[in-house]
């Protein structure tokens, strides 16, 4: 049993996860990624957990296909359950040797079934099934099943692409169905806004009066997002802040246990293991716990059982004590601990924030004078928080070589409210990853490479900030 706070396996990388609540315990599958040269193929391996802290790795579980079958990758899909309670996989089948009319490798929705309680899978390569007509053959991926008591019915979504129309705006989440998880029936597409690249990892889920439509999207944004209805036939809502996370979070789909709601994801790793370097395909497990606001939409934190891990106090010490006060109405002024924080911490600031206030917030990893750090900024006139960090990108040898001219790490910025008044930021840092929440309502995961220690600070710039609780926990195994 590994105890971690971001579950990764030993000889390799998290890829999309396919959650599924089996007893009180996750039962987490994975696509297993090793990054070597050439691609060995790639399985479905399963990790488990039944308090989200501490993992059980059992390897492989569902093998990927030889050289010349047409799962050599085994790539994202679902599990259902049947009456018998027999386990019914549904996976994506892929073979870059294996192609299309169109020349681009053919997916195909796949089937495996187990009856010893997911312990081993049958394949079921007769069951296969691409692609219709009106529809590209190289995206058809992803099946989600779940069943629709209303209609008698078990219901596959898929991601997929029109055949036609403007090249990244072909997306749409294709539907099948079927009375008994084996013969599938194409119909019409359950959500085709004509909008996206395609919509990978469709998920769909009922909580109280609301049903959820969750999928990932790499088109203006690499993120997941998700809407809302009334029913699974929609019409589908946009809330005022509908994704999940930021960039670094991907491919999330959700499991649910004694009411409550979680979603699975990947913080993508950089290459060269570099602040700098460009996101990578796979990474490091990450869970956010959903919460449902009184009208329906969702906000995203921490579970209470990864908060609660942390349980040794770390002493810190900002000049003058707490509470804190930055009053600052044309100016910058930070106040830093006089301790460098352990590699693994969760840290939660309760920030009054003033009136008319342009930014404030925490400073990671920090310089002892702060010039030097990771910040997680709210800018309350902007609405958001954004994810920064000085250095930026030095271009030369004089004074203003530097990437000045962007404002924070692109694709690390969230919406947030922010009126006046009190906010909780929430951290947990753990080695080179970072998971930021606001209100317990914003979420924001990225990695911390290039300052692998420092101290803990806090902000203001333009306003009045008024620090009244700093709390720095750590993990008795730090």
């Amino acid at each position: 049993m590994k105890r971690s706070v971001f579950f990764q396996p030993d000889d390799g990388w998290v890829g999309d996860l396919i959650p599924f609540e089996k007893d009180g315990e996750f039962w987490l599958f994975y696509l297993h990624e090793d990054r070597s040269d050439p691609k060995p193929g790639t399985a479905w391996n399963l990790v488990t957990t039944k308090d989200l802290t501490q993992f059980q790795d059992h390897g492989v579980s569902l093998h990927h296909g030889s050289e010349t079958e047409p799962d050599f990758n085994a790539y994202t899909g679902s599990i259902a359950v049947d009456d018998a309670g027999i386990h019914h996989l549904f996976y994506t089948g892929q073979n870059p040797r294996n192609l299309g009319p169109d020349g681009t490798p053919l997916q195909l929705v796949m089937h495996a079934s187990s009856t010893d309680g997911m312990q081993t899978w049958t394949k079921h390569p007769e069951l296969t099934f691409g692609a219709p007509d009106g529809y590209e053959p190289g995206d058809w991926r992803d099946p989600f099943v779940f069943r629709d008591e209303s209609k008698d019915q078990w219901r596959m979504l898929l991601a997929a692409r029109h055949s036609d129309g403007p090249e990244r705006r072909r997306g749409v989440i294709a539907q099948c169905v079927s009375s008994d998880l084996m013969t599938w029936k194409h119909t019409e597409p359950f959500w085709d806004p004509r909008r996206y690249i395609t919509h990978e990892c469709p998920d769909v889920f009922a909580w109280g009066d609301w049903w959820y439509m969750v999928y990932s999207e790499f088109s203006e944004s690499f993120t997941t997002r998700y809407r809302m209805a009334r029913s699974p036939d929609g019409p589908w809502t946009v809330p005022d802040l509908d994704s999940i996370d930021g960039r670094a979070f991907y491919a999330s789909k959700t499991a649910e246990r004694d009411g409550r709601r979680f979603f699975f994801g990947w913080i993508a790793s950089k290459e060269g293991n570099t602040d700098g370097g460009p996101w990578q395909w796979a990474g490091t497990m990450s869970v956010l716990e959903a919460r449902q606001n009184p009208d329906g939409t969702l906000g995203f934190g921490f579970a209470d059982e990864l908060v609660d891990s942390f349980w040794d106090d770390v002493t810190v010490s900002l000049t003058g004590g707490l509470p804190a006060r930055l009053d600052v109405p044309d100016g910058y002024a930070a106040v830093i601990s006089e301790e460098e924080l352990p590699d693994r911490f969760y840290a939660k600031a309760v920030l009054q924030i003033s009136p008319h206030t342009t930014e404030c917030g925490l400073l990671l990893r920090s310089s002892h004078d702060g010039d030097k750090s990771y910040v997680l900024r709210l800018e309350p006139k902007r609405g958001r928080l954004v994810f920064d960090r000085w250095p930026r990108t030095i271009t030369g040898d004089a004074q203003w070589h530097v990437s000045g001219d962007i404002p924070f790490e692109i694709e690390l910025e969230r919406p947030c409210s922010l009126a006046p008044g009190e906010h909780t930021l929430e951290v947990v840092v753990d080695g080179d990853l970072c998971v930021a929440v606001v209100d317990q309502q914003v979420a924001l995961s990225t990695r911390l490479y290039d300052l692998p220690a420092g101290r803990i600070g806090v902000f203001a710039g333009e306003g009045s900030v008024t620090v009244t609780e700093l709390e720095i926990r750590k993990r008795a195994d730090n």
